[in-house]
């Protein structure tokens, strides 16, 4: 027999082999590992799980969980049903230990076992107990952050879908009002100064309150502190002149009196604020593109609970989403504004015609949505006792597409000062616009029209045909061949055309938002204007335009509508 060999140094024997194991084990895992007895008191606690609790592991012992974290919701019932069948379970558990966290709300996943004795008796519960704080928090924001996209996602749809500030104003606050707010309102900057009214007292901002919206039970109450289209003057300091001088939410949860007086609008208004139940505000500015709009104020108030930080994220990702909407408005609205007044002042200045000549002109611009159009028209009274007679249209929309009529219309005045026939003037015309180099093509109908004579003479430049109302009211199109429109570095030719202008006739130039369609055929469009029977065609002209509008317009213009009529005084006996 041999005697066995000596152990190494450092080694371990057999014999202490599982409880240096088990020891290194449950002292190093970062799992909190727990044991306790049948009255559900301590009887282990390994390091991790003494970290969590914030005690130490000895005062652990012979004391219940309640006692050791009794902000924590563990749910005895279910351990009692542990040691009552012996089914394992796992248990959420959340709230607060005596440990310092970073966790708002601490979370922690735990696996309860029964522990039984050589002989099956019961001995009481094992726990494996692990800290998921983390986890549920980033799938908290990973739920809030796909709420939010789902929130904006319905904000595209619903704000923003006019070119109206204040309709778009109105869509934020009802969709605020629908998720996160008793009561919200836009103020916003004046955008043409104090608009005639008397400027506010020394300090104060007045702002103009563009939209409301509230909860029923509320809607009343709230119509004292300013209904839209009324304007609102701050006091220096208070919510909103801060909301937009720092350019960041304020947030004003269950303020006191003088709080509450320095924030509101005026101090006299917190007698209001509190009788209607008002305890909470939030103000999140409202800028696009660099520039400030105003503000949007959400209000909370009865039983609604106070503004949370995710309440502000929500409330700044929709206030961010319609000032982009509203901006785009505004821009439209100074755009539209600018091409309205520039063509209204263009065409309200068109060229005196020769004394023989009774001339009419109307202008409808389309839709209250669309931009305004290119479409113009001239008169011209010429030496010879002819008149020049235009009507045009420019390519596009708009500010751009109103100057470039103007450049048009001062080209055309320049050129037909040199008696040329239309024919030639199209082409002079045409010619110095490559020159220069012009971005907007456009159609031209010249028609160079003698009382004297007796006829017209017409030069046509991609535009659509001119027409003859007779006396009796039948309207027949003229055939003049169309060249290519000017500006288009197209090469054409422009052919002159002469036609018979007897008494009463009267001449009819007109632009393609009279007749086109978008779903049907120019020629079915033509065919309609040459259709049309026209009572009292011989009268005066502007009620006969008024008639061809009545006939033909669509109620919804889709494009901008300019018509010329023009008729040859009579001489005596009858005669031109």
């Amino acid at each position: 027999m041999h005697d066995d060999p000596p152990a190494k140094a450092g080694a371990w024997a057999p014999a202490d082999a599982g409880a240096w194991a088990w020891s290194a084990l449950l002292g190093g895992t970062t799992a909190g590992v727990a044991v306790l007895d049948t009255d559900l008191r301590y009887v282990y606690v390994n390091p991790a799980l003494a970290a969590m609790n914030g005690v130490a592991a000895e005062a652990h012992i012979g004391r219940t969980i309640s006692e050791i974290a009794p902000d924590v919701d563990v749910g005895v019932g279910t351990l009692r049903e542990v040691l009552a069948d012996g089914r394992t379970r796992e248990i959420v558990a959340t709230g607060q230990t005596r440990a310092d966290s970073p966790h708002r709300m601490r979370v922690w996943r735990g696996t309860y076992h029964r522990l039984e004795g050589p002989q099956g008796e019961v001995r009481g519960l094992g726990a494996v107990v692990f800290e998921v704080s983390k986890e549920y928090e980033a799938r908290a924001e990973l739920e809030r952050t796909r709420e939010r996209l789902q929130l904006l996602d319905t904000a595209a749809v619903r704000i923003g879908r006019t070119l109206e500030v204040d309709r778009t104003c109105q869509e934020l606050c009802d969709l605020l009002v629908e998720v996160i707010a008793d009561v919200a309102t836009v103020e916003v900057l004046a955008m043409h100064g104090t608009e005639g009214r008397r400027p506010p007292a020394g300090g104060m901002l007045r702002m103009r309150r563009a939209a409301m919206a509230a909860v029923p039970r509320l809607r009343e109450s709230v119509q004292q502190f300013g209904v839209p289209g009324e304007h609102v003057d701050y006091q220096p300091g208070s919510a909103i002149p801060r909301c937009l001088e720092t350019g960041r939410p304020m947030t004003y949860n269950v303020p006191g009196d003088a709080e509450l007086r320095r924030s509101a609008p005026n101090p006299d208004r917190v007698a209001a604020f509190r009788a209607a139940g008002i305890h909470s505000a939030l103000v999140v500015p409202l800028a696009a593109r660099g520039e400030q709009l105003g503000t949007v104020t959400l209000i909370r108030a009865g039983s609604s609970p106070v503004f949370g930080e995710e309440d502000v994220a929500v409330a700044v990702a929709l206030a961010d989403r319609a000032a982009i909407s509203m901006d785009n408005a505004r821009r439209y609205s100074r755009e539209h504004g600018i091409a309205v007044e520039l063509q209204r002042a263009l065409l309200a200045t068109p060229g005196a015609p020769n004394a023989r000549i009774d001339v009419a002109t109307r202008y409808l611009p389309a839709g209250a949505t669309d931009l305004v159009g290119g479409d113009w028209f001239d008169t011209m009274a010429l030496p010879s006792g002819a008149t020049l007679l235009a009507m045009g249209d420019v390519m596009g929309h708009g500010v751009e597409a109103a100057v470039e009529m103007s450049h048009y219309r001062s080209m055309l005045r320049v050129v037909a000062g040199h008696a040329d026939p239309p024919d030639r003037i199209l082409r002079r015309m045409d010619t110095l616009l490559a020159a220069a180099g012009i971005e907007r093509p456009a159609t031209c109908l010249l028609a160079l029209a003698d009382p004297l004579r007796g006829g017209i003479w017409f030069a046509n430049a991609g535009h659509l045909p001119p027409a003859i109302i007779t006396p009796d009211g039948r309207v027949r199109l003229l055939d003049v061949p169309p060249g290519p429109p000017l500006g288009a570095e197209l090469r054409g030719r422009y052919e002159a055309v002469y036609v018979r202008w007897r008494a009463g006739d009267t001449l009819l130039l007109y632009t393609d938002g009279l007749i086109e369609r978008r779903t049907e055929d120019i020629d079915v469009s033509l065919a309609r204007l040459a259709g049309l029977e026209l009572p009292h065609a011989a009268g005066p002209l502007e009620p006969l335009l008024a008639r061809i509008v009545q006939r033909l317009a669509p109620a919804v213009a889709e494009d901008d509508v300019a018509l010329l009529a023009a008729r040859a005084r009579p001489l005596s006996g009858g005669r031109l």
